[in-house]
């Protein structure tokens, strides 16, 4: 999967928005004003940041040599996905789903009210 893979799968969730408060060289997703990805936009495979469950963060790190703990993020609640090929591109798709979904739970109820996924 390609980075333009990724923030296409990323900006085509419901209302999520791309942002670079960090510079040119990292896109931060965000929904609700909250980050569900964070994507170095480096040469190569790359890499994406996502908001991960804490008990299944722990697990993903054990079943894929490409899931670490999240770079200069919270390491309990964010994995590192290496986008080199081994992860495969479905868990790789639903884990930025997960991610967003863990975002879109913690906003206010209003604004989750407007984000009804199909």
């Amino acid at each position: 999967m390609t980075l333009e893979d990724v923030l296409a799968i990323c900006l085509d969730l419901p209302a999520a928005e791309e942002t670079y408060p960090f510079g040119d060289e990292v896109a931060v997703i965000k929904v609700g004003g909250k980050m569900f990805a964070l994507v170095p936009l480096v040469e190569g495979p790359g890499s994406i940041n996502l908001k991960c469950d804490p008990g299944r963060a722990l697990e993903l790190r054990g079943a894929y040599a490409g899931i670490r703990p999240g770079y200069h993020q919270n390491k309990r609640h964010w994995n590192t996905v290496d986008l080199d090929g081994s992860v495969e591109d479905d868990v790789v798709r639903e884990l930025i789903e997960d991610s967003y979904d863990l975002v879109v739970a913690g906003l206010p109820r209003a604004v989750r009210a407007g984000l009804r996924r199909t």
